[in-house]
């Protein structure tokens, strides 16, 4: 007979695995490529300290409330919802709360699998030597010939699926043999292999100035556009609003201490960036400056060139998009679970039948965003290909709706005995900050942000400038035609990053330029020799969140 505390479809053994679990799910491909830029545009130790208030403040009440859905309830979000409206006969329109959550999980992973699947693919062209040698546009060309190139995207639809199924085959294992175990081994060997690469950097790279770069404080950079930063950040970089944090609560076992595990959650993810961030611009900033300070650009064109040259590259290379691989498979088992916990709890499938079922769907809705960087790079609506409408519809949307909705129902529609005691004994002065976060603050901010999000960018998409980036298809030349065409690709010059979309004002904040994290550099971004510095042109516009 199950214990109390198990679910129908499996529970964990042990209470760290909620820990190890959740920060699996937290650490995202954000934490690489996005955090480490925004700490070293916008003050430093103040951003990070900003930022750690805005977790704190903001985010952490609707963690540890989803936490406790699932603990108190022991389902997955969609029956979870079902229970509190059966128990307090309340409208059954809540339940698409839940189901809306699924659906944003199930996009995320979508599109997540997707990029994981070139992170895998840069591990074997890493071990294999393809970089060894390399210039920028060596780089561009590579990246372009994986990701962009019309003629073999069947190439890329390979890594895609091989990456899918490492994802599929842990969690067709079931929730202890597969998931508990594959969290409790992976999450802190990740940590592991990041210090080691961390060390490694402090040898051969430039430690102390990625310590000035991300840590030192700087007051005269810090902003109203830093706390925009760090609020938007720290919103999307955890996971919220995708049902994973309700299913892994309901999984916990009796006594785990849910509010020191979430906060001890939230210290790790930010730990984790810190240290990536230390790693990837000690590297960068010695060996490839200017090729890329973000996004794409720095994750695969400026980090790869920038170990390239070192003692040992093609095993340092491999290594380093194993630690990109691993960031994203922990975050694909994450948000697959929210699915299939969901598909087997509503059909009553078994976990083998529901782990292919929900893979399949996942993989066909991934060639979408796959096809929007090569065959459907020519087919757009108001200058964004399907990836970028994709994004824009669950971190615009869907994911703040979740999150507005999750804080209303519980700090409005729930009676207040039932409301604290999801979150159990608690001081006076905790419970009474968390519930009027939850019933004010919380629906208002998240508001913001995916209003904030949606506006700026829809308006930056194209604005009145027609002729814009954003509101041409991707054009990546390969080198053959880029020398027919201009001078040859061979110039010394940075590979800049594209510029943010016109609408979105200098150093505005605005969480605009996606397409500028997602766009695949190529070849003829290799400006000529002599040619003109754009960087100074970009200010400091920049991209404040992407979806993983």
């Amino acid at each position: 007979m199950p214990t109390p505390y198990e679910t129908a479809i499996g529970s964990w053994t042990r209470r760290s695995t909620f820990f190890w679990a959740a920060t699996g799910a937290t650490v995202g491909l954000s934490n690489l490529w996005q955090f480490p830029y925004l700490a070293g545009q916008h003050g430093g130790g103040l951003f990070i300290l900003l930022y750690l208030a805005c977790l704190l403040l903001v985010t952490l009440p609707l963690m540890l409330t989803e936490s406790a859905i699932g603990r108190h309830s022991r389902h997955g979000i969609v029956l979870a919802m079902d229970g509190f409206v059966r128990q307090g006969r309340l409208s059954r329109h809540w339940i698409w709360l839940g189901r809306l959550s699924v659906v944003s999980a199930f996009v995320v992973l979508s599109f997540t699998a997707v990029i994981g699947g070139i992170a895998l693919a840069y591990v074997f062209y890493g071990a294999l030597g393809r970089f060894s040698g390399a210039d920028e546009a060596r780089a561009a060309e590579l990246l372009f010939s994986l990701v962009a190139d019309q003629n073999n995207y069947r190439r890329f639809m390979g890594w895609h699926a091989f990456f899918l199924l490492l994802v599929l085959g842990i969690s067709v294992q079931g929730v202890v043999v597969g998931l508990e175990r594959g969290f409790r081994r992976v999450v802190p060997g990740l940590f592991v292999l990041l210090l080691g690469l961390l060390i490694y950097s402090s040898d051969q790279g430039q430690l102390g100035r990625a310590v000035d770069y991300l840590l030192v404080v700087r007051a005269e950079e810090l902003s109203w556009d830093s706390l925009l930063a760090a609020l938007f950040h720290a919103f999307f970089t955890l996971g919220l609003g995708m049902g994973v944090w309700v299913v892994f609560g309901a999984y916990m076992p009796q006594f785990t201490p849910l509010k020191r595990s979430v906060f001890g959650v939230v210290l790790m993810d930010t730990l984790f960036a810190i240290i990536a961030g230390l790693l990837i611009y000690s590297l960068v900033l010695a060996h490839a400056p200017g090729v890329g300070d973000q996004g794409f650009g720095l994750l695969f064109m400026a980090l790869p060139l920038s170990l390239s040259e070192l003692p040992g590259s093609q095993f340092l290379i491999a290594a380093m998009f194993l630690v990109v691989v691993l960031v994203a498979w922990t975050t694909s088992v994450a948000l697959l679970e929210s699915v299939v916990g969901w598909f087997q709890e509503w059909t009553g499938a078994p976990r083998a039948g529901s782990v292919v079922v929900i893979g399949a769907l996942v993989w066909l809705a991934g060639l979408a965003s796959l096809f929007s960087f090569n065959i459907w790079a020519d087919h757009t609506a108001i200058g964004g290909s399907v990836f970028r409408w994709l994004e824009l519809t669950v971190s615009g949307l869907l994911i703040p709706l979740v999150s507005v909705l999750l804080a209303l129902f519980v700090g409005w529609k729930l009676s207040r005995s039932v409301a604290f005691g999801l979150i159990g004994k608690t001081p006076w002065l905790v419970g009474q900050i968390w519930f009027w976060v939850m019933r004010l603050v919380l629906p208002a901010v998240v508001a913001y942000i995916g209003v904030h999000y949606s506006i700026a960018s829809l308006q930056d998409l194209c604005g009145e400038d027609r002729d814009a980036d954003l509101c041409r298809p991707i054009q990546v030349l390969p080198l053959s035609e880029r020398d027919r065409q201009s001078e040859p690709a061979d110039a010394q010059g940075d590979v800049q990053p594209p510029e943010s979309p016109a609408g979105a004002p200098a150093g505005s904040g605005a969480p605009a330029a996606n397409d500028a994290e997602t766009r695949i550099p190529g070849p003829e971004d290799v400006p000529a020799e002599g040619a003109p510095d754009e960087k100074d042109k970009q200010s400091d516009r920049e991209i404040l969140y992407h979806s993983v």
